[in-house]
């Protein structure tokens, strides 16, 4: 009947018994790295055609079928659209097949040579293809990944889909190589896991980027994450996720992007024993410097001399609107102001990077710099706190259940589904807040919270769903989104809400969208599909 309000259970389709198998897209950026090299008279050079020579003969990549090119976003411009070669994998232990497509840089780089340009670079592909793929795998060399790491999750803003680095310290082509492994890690992860944040995939672990860094230069077991646990574990069984620590996204806001960085206007400098005020001066004037990265002693230490000359150079460097922060060389610990020399730093105006890596310090440095309106007063503010996880803020326990058990997830959204189908909030809040992963997990026809809300009375739950970060991507069993749902249903002030959130119809949505458009012409337009342009989207 035209406008009545169908239930997410309705988009069920039938073809799942029949042997319908969903699919993920993931698209893999290729910038070069070990990962890709083959022998050559002057050594281990990149090479191209990643895909034909590496993925399409193995079968843990390619299900042997043919398989149209997939539309990928190539560069920017009306006609920026084009359409490269695709494979599927077979259809793995989560009952999905990966469809993907190798998008080759131009100019493939060893990581030792990559930049804010080649970050730029990257940047700007997961932008022009944030609509077309689920999941994203960037293969880069090691030297330098974990500053990339770093860096994307600054530059990549309102982030609500994964974005996987991986590389390898051996490539693809030898007959004992780590590549394997680590690219079919990393595509798992893109493809099967809702994590939207910029990870690292490494040796079975997955790291969140901004806390990686590399220890080795020549074992399978290169990164490690100092401060803070890895994000999932994958083993011969399975994955393992530590869902409580994965950060989203909670404004409510559309993924862009920051380029730009002003990564040539800092600096990142060693303290070490009989280093001089002279020598630290040289640096803080350094021509058009902005901000220094200081790597101190212990806790946050670094030596004062009987003149104190020492803190006078930084404190005249900060009076002269250079932002100065405070890093421990430790691999393990934190910045923390317990001894005199800390805190006489702090006092001329240094700001405490708490458990930063160094790579992660020097990169948030130049993305904050670089906004529009910074101040050394606006940066050296953000700095101290944490905006994409990359620094320990508190390490209390935030929940603990008094009983010490919980409900069974299955009872939980139960009691969510009957909370969201009654319009009431409070009882939404009260499951959520002794389990805040339920949001973003699937009943047994694959609706989220999300999912059900989207079609629900209280525009008031979906918004505090959104603001706690849940996932407007996920897709149920059917292969249907949130906006999808809630266009369908007409529901257009939910439809916006959405948008808001950075939802978009997925491509699989588009032909069955544009069927439907016709019944619920507003509704479908201000989710983002040009009413009478068959399945283009805007």
């Amino acid at each position: 009947m035209d406008g009545e309000i169908t239930s997410p259970m309705d988009e069920v389709v039938n073809d799942m018994s029949a042997g319908h198998v969903p699919e993920t897209r993931v698209l893999i950026i290729m910038t070069g790295g070990t990962i890709c090299m083959q022998k050559s008279s002057d050594g281990l050079v990149p090479a191209r055609n990643f895909l034909e020579r590496c993925m399409a003969p193995r079968p843990e990549f390619n299900d042997g079928h043919n398989h149209d090119p997939i539309e990928v976003g190539l560069h920017d411009g009306p006609n920026g659209v084009g359409r490269l070669q695709s494979l599927r994998t077979p259809t793995s232990v989560y009952g999905k097949r990966v469809r993907y497509a190798v998008l080759e840089f131009e100019e493939l780089l060893d990581s030792s040579s990559i930049d804010s340009r080649g970050w730029t670079q990257i940047a700007q592909t997961i932008q022009r293809n944030y609509k077309l793929f689920d999941g994203f795998v960037v293969l880069h060399g090691t030297d330098s990944l974990a500053y990339t790491c770093s860096a994307l999750s600054f530059m990549l803003q309102h982030l609500g889909k994964p974005v996987i680095l991986t590389g390898s310290q051996v490539p693809f082509a030898e007959r004992k190589n780590d590549a394997l492994d680590n690219l079919m890690d990393a595509v798992d992860v893109a493809a099967h896991f809702m994590i939207p944040e910029v990870c690292l995939c490494f040796n079975s672990t997955l790291f969140r980027g901004n806390r990686s860094t590399k220890i080795s230069a020549s074992a399978f077991d290169a990164f490690a994450s100092p401060n803070l646990p890895p994000l999932a574990r994958i083993t011969a069984v399975d994955t393992t996720v530590a869902w409580n620590m994965v950060t989203r996204p909670t404004t409510l806001q559309a993924f862009s992007i920051q380029t730009d960085l002003e990564i040539h206007h800092v600096a990142c400098l060693r303290i070490f024993p009989g280093i001089t005020a002279k020598m630290v001066d040289a640096v803080l004037r350094t021509e058009n410097l902005r901000g220094l990265v200081l790597e101190t002693f212990g806790a946050g230490n670094a030596p004062s001399g009987h003149d104190n000359e020492l803190f006078k150079v930084i404190a005249d460097a900060v009076q002269r609107g250079i932002v100065i922060v405070n890093i421990t060389q430790c691999l393990t610990g934190s910045v923390n102001p317990l001894y005199a020399p800390g805190m006489v730093l702090g006092r001329a105006g240094v700001v405490a990077g708490g458990d930063m890596t160094s790579e992660a310090a020097l990169t948030k440095l130049s993305y904050l710099l670089a906004l529009p309106g910074a101040t050394p007063e606006s940066v050296a503010r953000d700095m101290a706190i944490s905006i994409r996880g990359e620094l320990t803020e508190n390490s209390g326990i935030i929940f603990s259940h008094p009983t010490g058990e919980l409900s069974s997830p299955v009872t939980q959204l139960t009691a969510i589904a009957y909370g969201i189908a009654s319009g009431d909030i409070d009882r939404v809040k009260d499951v959520l807040r002794n389990d805040s992963q339920l949001m973003n997990r699937p009943d047994y026809s694959g609706n989220t919270p999300v999912h059900l809300a989207a079609t629900g009375s209280s525009l008031a739950i979906l918004r505090y769903l959104l603001g706690l970060g849940a996932s407007v991507h996920i897709r149920n069993n059917a292969s249907r989104t949130p906006l999808f749902l809630a266009a369908n249903a007409g529901l257009i002030p939910h439809v916006m809400l959405l948008r808001q959130a950075g939802a978009h119809l997925h491509q699989e949505e588009l032909p069955t969208a544009s069927l439907h458009a016709s019944q619920r012409p507003e509704a479908w337009k201000q989710a983002g599909l040009e009413v009478g342009h068959d399945d283009k989207t805007r």
